[in-house]
């Protein structure tokens, strides 16, 4: 469904104050270099509507110091791999390790990327950092194995 057609669903829950809890709160998702809207974009239009939302997952540090603690790795031995620089990179910023950012992957097209394994311009991924309040340790074009 589109994020329009959930609007007076997202009215009708907010107004009887229906909590709201997203475990996956990224806003959106790439697929074939096409954005789709994800549990986080729904979780922030609820917001707007005067409904509660519990947000869980990245950002939150939480998420990171618990992958760290099960694979029994410390901070300095670990590094997040992530495309999305408000929930990959901030989340990795605020759990204090190190972080790798794909440009190829939801802000590709902000970047002004056109073809796959095309590298970014420094400057904008500096732009774009800043906008975000998140920054990468390292930047790549893409991540494959």
């Amino acid at each position: 469904m589109k994020l329009e057609d959930l609007e007076k669903t997202l009215e009708h829950c907010a107004a009887k104050r229906i909590p709201m809890v997203v475990a996956n709160p990224d806003f959106v998702t790439i697929e074939a270099r096409t954005l789709h809207l994800m549990p986080g974009t729904l979780a922030a239009k609820y917001e707007k509507l005067g409904g509660e939302v519990k947000w869980m997952g990245k950002p939150d540090k939480i998420i990171y110091e618990a992958a760290m603690a099960m694979a029994d790795a410390d901070v300095s031995d670990s590094i997040a791999v992530g495309d999305s620089l408000h929930h990959d990179i901030k989340g990795a910023n605020a759990a204090g390790i190190q972080s790798a950012f794909i440009t190829g992957g939801i802000h590709a097209n902000e970047l002004g990327l056109v073809s796959f394994g095309e590298a970014a311009d420094l400057s904008s991924v500096q732009a774009h950092a800043s906008k975000y309040d998140a920054y990468p340790s390292y930047v790549l074009p893409a991540f494959t194995w």
